[in-house]
C-alpha cells in the first residue's frame, strides 16, 4: 500500500457519526476541506482499490456491525459553506440542508423551505433526490459539482439520473457543491412557512432520541391503496415492535429507534420483522429507504416470502 495521505485516520468509530449510534469502525477516515483535497483522496482510494463511503449528517445511515473496509469521507471546511449570490444559494456538499433552508429564508429567498425537514447534508440530499412536504430538491437545483478520482465536474440536474429517492451518482463519486436557484419572497413569510413545516414534523415524528429518518420507502404497489409505509406498518401492528435494543417508534411506525444498546443486527431484525408483518397482511413488500455502509448482513427471511 502507498503512503497514507495526511489527515487520514485509521480504525475510526463510525457509530459516533450516525444519529442511531450503531455500527463498527472504518479502516480509513478523512475530512476533506476542499474539492482538490477530495479529488486527491478519491484518487488515492482508486489507486489502492479501496472502497469509498461518505457520511453526511448520518441521519439516514446504517453502518455494518463489522464496520467499513475502505475509506469513509466526511466533508468539512469550505465544503460545508452556505453563501448566496442574488437568487442563487451556493452550498458545499457537506452543508446541512436545514441550515441552507433557514439561511435562504433569512435572505428573502423561497423554494428551499422543505429542506428544513430533511435532516441531512446537501450532498446526501442531492444523491437521494430528497423531498418533503411537497417540495422537491430537483425543482430548484441548478447544478452540482461532482468529484471523482478523475477530477471535479459540474453537472446540471438532467445529467444526474434523478428518480424517486435516488439518482445515478456513482458510489465512487461525491457531491462537493450545489447551486440552488430560488425566487424572492418576504423573509417573514418564508420563515412562517418553515415554522409550520417544523411543527408538523415535530408532531408526527420522534425527536430527541437515537433514530434515523424514515426506514422504508412509501410503496407504489396498488395493494397499498395509497397508504404510506408508516400507515401500512401501523395497520399491520408493527408500531412499538422490538428486537434486541431496537424498536419501531411508538410515535411513528416508520422510524427505528435505538432504545438501548442496539446493534445493527438488532435494527435489521426489527426491520425484517416489520416488513414481514406488512407483507403477510397486505401482500406489499416494503423497500428500505435507509442507506447502508459496509457489508450489512440482512436477516435470512429478508427476501420474502417463506
Amino acid at each position: 500500500m502507498s503512503e497514507i495521505p495526511q489527515g487520514v485516520e485509521r480504525d475510526y468509530p463510525l457509530e459516533r457519526l450516525t444519529t442511531i449510534r450503531v455500527g463498527g469502525p472504518a479502516d480509513y477516515f478523512a475530512r476533506p476541506e476542499s474539492a482538490a483535497e477530495l479529488v486527491e483522496l478519491l484518487a488515492w482510494a482508486e489507486a489502492e482499490g479501496a472502497a469509498i463511503g461518505a457520511v453526511g449528517s448520518g441521519s439516514n445511515l446504517l453502518v455494518a456491525d463489522e464496520g467499513f473496509r475502505g475509506l469513509v469521507l466526511k466533508l468539512a471546511g469550505e465544503l460545508t459553506r452556505i453563501e448566496h449570490e442574488g437568487l442563487r444559494v451556493l452550498c458545499g456538499g457537506g452543508a446541512r440542508l436545514p441550515s441552507a433552508a433557514a439561511k435562504a429564508a433569512g435572505w428573502g429567498l423561497t423554494g428551499l423551505e422543505f429542506g428544513v425537514n430533511i435532516p441531512g447534508t446537501v450532498g446526501g440530499a442531492v444523491r437521494m433526490n430528497a423531498n418533503a412536504y411537497g417540495g422537491e430538491l430537483a425543482e430548484v437545483l441548478e447544478w452540482v459539482t461532482v468529484c471523482t478520482a478523475a477530477g471535479a465536474e459540474r453537472r446540471p440536474p438532467d445529467q444526474l439520473g434523478f428518480r424517486y429517492r435516488g439518482s445515478a451518482i456513482g458510489e465512487r463519486a461525491v457531491v462537493a457543491e450545489a447551486s440552488f436557484l430560488l425566487a424572492e419572497a418576504p423573509a417573514e413569510q418564508v420563515k412562517e412557512t418553515m415554522a409550520e413545516m417544523r411543527s408538523k414534523r415535530k408532531q408526527a415524528q420522534p425527536s430527541g432520541i437515537k433514530t434515523f429518518g424514515s426506514t422504508f420507502v412509501n410503496p407504489d404497489d396498488p395493494r397499498a391503496e395509497g397508504r404510506s409505509a408508516g400507515q401500512l406498518l401501523d395497520a399491520a401492528g408493527a408500531r412499538g415492535l422490538e428486537r434486541g435494543g431496537a424498536r419501531l417508534s411508538p410515535k411513528h411506525a416508520n422510524f427505528v429507534e435505538n432504545a438501548g444498546e442496539a446493534t445493527t443486527a438488532d435494527v435489521l431484525a426489527v426491520m425484517a420483522a416489520a416488513r414481514r408483518l406488512v407483507h403477510d397482511r397486505f401482500g406489499v413488500t416494503l423497500e428500505p429507504e435507509v442507506q447502508v455502509l459496509g457489508e450489512v448482513r440482512w436477516p435470512e427471511d429478508w427476501g420474502l416470502p417463506a
